[in-house]
């Protein structure tokens, strides 16, 4: 006896359809920029190297790091880092008990927001 199964389920996902929450995005790019931290942090292993290997090779990279891209990139590293900081922070602090509500992780992952968009912009006009 054969029974037919009727299966509804959608063969191809539309990721356009979903809508992640506030704190699963904040979540998401915590992720994220520890990937790009990892990349970044040898970019600047390598800039390093290459800034004691001798006077001249400083002075080429002294001379590099003037160019828009060159800022660009370490600027990229840095907003990173900030944004992976401020996130951790939060992490910690809902790991002691804080904040653990819906309400409470919506809150927070704006706060996460809102705190390294400004700490970046200032990091911005550092370098820059």
């Amino acid at each position: 006896m054969c029974i037919a199964v009727t299966d509804k389920r959608p063969v191809n996902l539309d990721l356009n359809a979903f809508h992640f929450p506030l704190p699963a995005i904040a979540s998401i790019s915590h992720r994220v920029t520890g990937v790009a931290l990892v990349i970044g942090v040898g970019i600047l292993i390598y800039m390093l190297d290459q800034s004691l290997t001798s006077a001249a090779s400083f002075a080429a990279l002294k001379e590099c790091m003037t160019s828009f891209w060159a800022k660009l990139v370490v600027w990229g590293v840095l907003s990173a880092l900030i944004y992976h900081s401020v996130a951790g922070v939060k992490h910690l602090v809902m790991d002691a008990g804080f904040g653990e509500t819906l309400e409470g992780g919506q809150l927070a992952a704006k706060i996460v927001f809102a705190v390294s968009g400004v700490l970046i912009i200032l990091g911005g006009f550092w370098i820059w």
